[in-house]
Order: structure tokens, then sequence, then C-alpha cells
């Protein structure tokens, strides 16, 4: 049999031109290798080679970087979430302290007043705190912390340290209820500080305003004008504050001018008030003197004496007086003779 061409030279068969090509190859770059190493010229191949190559490096490299800033980001994200939220509960905190301070700071302003009020006016005082409200249309009233165990009584005086809030009304073993002066069924005798009128204050339905109903027509009276106990009736002792008047009209048929005040007391704050114990100073026309009318010695002495007519004095026209028409009269009631 005849053998093929290809097959029986081994010189041509493929696998022999490949391995030629290989060599040609691997001295071509052990020439330039070497070339590069003596002469480096072929630095400025490399370098233009990388302009081009470069941007395909980062191209290739951006998804991993995307994910890489992706997970950063989102740490960073929830870190600061974190932060904030640990914060915001820090801010809250601080201000729910905040708060708390000023409250009690507040409270001990209020109780440094009634204090310095208690000091100022030599009173015989009892601290309350105020333990419930009983605030409507028809009912201003406050429930205090202290009762008859207490020594409280019907018809205290309750203040604070601006000035008077009311009365008790009702009194139980631990606590007891007090009237406002806004009560609708409340009235206090007032006087105008600048002028010196007195009149009577009564509550209003409006819960935070007083009524003066019956000032006359010709009285001087102004919006800014103070109040103050007049001390009249012997219950609220004189010279409190009562309120500022704002308002002032003539009542609709006429005959009285009708004035608004606003209480000085602040009875929507006020948390801790004074009880008083002492009562005002009796107020009305002063007690008669007994034995009222000419002294004794004016009466003629019924041992004296009678007069002479030629001793008499000269006869002079008969002068009517109250003194000499009362001393007869006294002397009648002694039993003397003229």
């Amino acid at each position: 049999m005849a053998l093929n061409r290809d097959e029986s030279s081994p010189l041509f068969a493929p696998g022999v031109a490949g391995t030629l090509r290989l060599i040609v190859y691997l001295a071509l770059a052990c020439v330039l290798m070497v070339l590069d190493h003596r002469g480096g010229w072929l630095g400025n191949v490399r370098y233009g080679l990388s302009i081009v190559i470069e941007p395909i490096y980062r191209i290739a490299g951006l998804p991993s970087q995307g994910f890489q800033a992706a997970t950063v980001a989102f740490a960073d994200r929830q870190r600061l979430t974190e932060q904030n939220q640990r914060l915001r509960e820090d801010l809250l905190l601080a201000n729910a302290k905040l708060n708390r301070m000023a409250s009690v700071a507040e409270q001990n302003q209020r109780l440094k007043e009634l204090l310095d009020t208690q000091h100022s006016l030599s009173l015989n005082v009892q601290l309350a705190r105020l333990v419930g409200v009983d605030l409507g249309p028809f009912r201003h009233r406050i429930v205090l912390n202290l009762g008859a165990r207490d020594k409280v009584q019907q018809g205290q005086v309750v203040i604070d340290a601006r000035g008077v809030m009311g009365q008790i009304v009702d009194v139980m073993p631990t606590t007891s209820v007090a009237m406002l002066i806004t009560d609708p069924n409340h009235a206090i005798p007032v006087t105008i500080e600048r002028t010196g009128l007195r009149t009577v204050a009564y509550g209003s339905r409006a819960g935070d305003m007083l009524t003066l109903p019956t000032i006359p027509v010709s009285a001087d009276v102004q919006a800014g004008d103070k109040l103050v106990t007049s001390g009249l009736g012997g219950r609220f002792p004189p010279g409190f504050p009562v309120g500022e008047i704002r308002d002032v009209a003539q009542t609709p048929s006429g005959t009285f001018l009708s004035a608004q005040a606003r209480p000085a007391a602040d009875l929507d704050r006020s948390e801790d008030v004074l009880l008083l114990h002492d009562l005002a100073e009796p107020a009305g026309p002063p007690p008669l003197a007994p034995n009222v009318g000419p002294s004794n010695s004016l009466a003629p002495d019924p041992n004296a004496a009678p007069t002479t007519p030629a001793a008499a004095a000269p006869t002079l026209p008969s002068v009517t007086s109250p003194t000499a028409s009362r001393v007869p009269a006294r002397a009648a009631s002694t039993g003397s003779t003229p």
C-alpha cells in the first residue's frame, strides 16, 4: 500500500509547524527583552498602551467598586440612623429633665413669694396645697389638702403671693373646699385704692373676671384702678389685693356704673396657698359711750344756799340753748332742786 506524503513526512505535520512558530515567538520575545533591558526604548510603547488599556481596567472594576460603595453606604446609613435615634432619645430626656427643673424652679419661686408674704405682713398663716379643682359655669372651687384635723375652719381666707383667692366653705377630716372669688355665688367687699370708694365685687360665670355692678354714676373709676379688701363684714382682713379694673361702662338702666376686674391672684396657676388664721378687724360705727350727756359738775349743788332776789343778776332776755335745756332735766333726774 502506498503511504500519503503528509503521513510519511513528520516535518510537514501540523504539530511541527506550530512548534516552529512558538520557537520563533520565544526568540523574538527574548530579543525584545534584551533590547528593552539594554536600551529601555520600549517604555514609551508601554506608556502609550497603558493610556488605552487603563480605561478598560477601570470599566472592568466598576461593578466591584459599586458593590463595595453600596455596602459602605448602607452600613454608614444604618450607623447614622442608630446614632440619630440615640441622640433623639437623649434630647427628649434632656428636655424632660429641663422642663422638670423649670417646674421645680417655678414652684420654689412661688413658695418663696408665699414665705416673703408671710414674713412681710407678719401673718398667722398655714400652708396648703391644691389637690383638686371644681371649675364650671356655676362653680369655681378648689380642694386643699388640709382639713379639720389641721384645724381648718369654715370662713378662713385663702390667699396666694399676689392676692385674695377665696374662702373655705366646706371642711372634711383631711381636705377642705375653698370657693374662689370668681364663683358666681361669691361677693367680697372692696375698696378702690386710688379714690377710697367702697363697693362690692361679685364673681361671674366667665370664670376669670370680677363684676362690680353697683358703682355710683358720679364715682371716679378708671381702668387700671387697684382693688383691695375693705375689711367690711369682718371676714376679709383689709388691705389685701383683690384685682384690677379692666373696663368701666354704664348699666342699661343708667343708674349705676358697672366695672369688670381681673383678679390679682393666680387662680388658675397657684398650687400652694396660704390659709389665714387672722380675722378682719370689726368694721362699723363705734359703740355709744355710757352716760351720754352733760357732766355732773354742770348740775347745781343741792346743798348750796338759794340765791335771793336782791343778789340776783339783772334780768336779761331769755336765750334758749340746748345746754340750758338739758341741765334742768339732768338736775331733775338726780333729784336736785333749782
